[in-house]
């Protein structure tokens, strides 16, 4: 596949919808869009939810999702996966038995367990079911605080205990990257090593990769409307994997545009509204390479070797 004498790159998200546009499929799509990547679909539940409330979820079923998991690598094979809102066990063994079949390269895995609001996306009798069944599937993991703390068992206080949770988060699932986000880390009291809020004037997230963490520090914006950042986020990496980065320069640009995204939010909605995806594309055109413009926001790589 060609896009004039360029390989078309190619993903696919394995999610559910987001009928309000902002987060899920719908999400996964436009973030695959703007990087000039071939975006398709696999639809886990269907959500009916807006910027202020989830109203109910629909499951698909197995047979479904795997129909359409096996219609997709058959014909397109995505040069990268990613995996969002699996919510019941049914679903994760669909999800994992499609992957565990075709095998892709890349797989990142966005453990969705809450929504912007707060709503359970994820049953509580499932998460084990995810840990032992979904998360080693994974080359990229990108858990929030919240769902970290799940994960690993402990709360998270410190940008130390963010590389904890990312260093044991990776063991559990085999090795993999683990990217903890820091974007809730205000409301959920972090601090850095010297008592001062780790999220005050920026969102650093820690990435664990190779044995080494790293943590990103991006300018952190007073909006509501953030709604679908995780999914943006993590689609992001993939749509960064496809293209031929490496995990961590993936994880970087993927870091700039969600920044981007949530610094040029639309205003729409009565609750958490959508960031805008095609911000970049708006102002400067689709360009894959060259100079990097001076209004991109600007994330600091900071070395964490001394927390580890």
């Amino acid at each position: 596949m060609t896009r004039g004498t360029q390989p078309v790159p190619t993903a696919l998200t394995i999610a559910g919808s987001d009928c309000s546009g902002g987060a899920g499929v719908q999400a996964d799509l436009k973030t695959f869009a703007a990087h000039g990547v071939y975006g398709m679909s696999v639809l886990v539940s269907v959500v009916a939810e807006n910027t202020s409330r989830v109203i109910s979820i629909h499951d698909l079923s197995p047979s479904a999702i795997a129909d359409q998991m096996d219609a997709v690598f058959e014909d397109i094979p995505p040069l990268a996966v990613k995996v969002g809102m699996v919510s019941s066990m049914s679903c994760m063994d669909a999800v994992a038995v499609g992957l565990e079949k075709w095998r892709p390269a890349v797989v990142v895995i966005d453990p969705v367990m809450y929504a912007k609001g707060g709503a359970p996306l994820m049953a509580e009798d499932a998460v084990e079911h995810f840990i032992d069944r979904v998360m080693p599937l994974a080359s990229v993991l990108t858990p929030n605080i919240p769902e970290a703390e799940r994960l690993w068992g402990r709360s998270i206080s410190t940008t130390a205990q963010q590389v904890a949770a990312a260093r044991a988060i990776s063991e559990l699932m085999g090795g993999g990257a683990v990217l903890v986000k820091g974007g809730h880390a205000q409301e959920q009291g972090v601090f850095s090593e010297d008592g001062t809020p780790a999220a005050e004037g920026a969102s650093v997230d820690v990435l664990w990769s190779e044995g080494r963490a790293t943590g990103l520090s991006a300018p952190r914006f007073s909006t509501p409307h953030t709604h679908g950042t995780g999914c943006t986020l993590s689609s992001a990496i993939a749509a960064n994997l496809a293209l031929g980065a490496d995990v961590a320069t993936a994880v970087l640009r993927a870091k700039e545009y969600v920044t981007g995204a949530i610094a040029h939010g639309m205003g729409l909605g009565r609750g958490h509204g959508p960031t805008d995806h095609f911000y970049y594309l708006y102002q400067h055109g689709l360009a894959r390479s060259g100079p990097r413009p001076d209004d991109l926001p600007a994330v600091e790589v900071i070395d964490l070797k001394e927390l580890q």
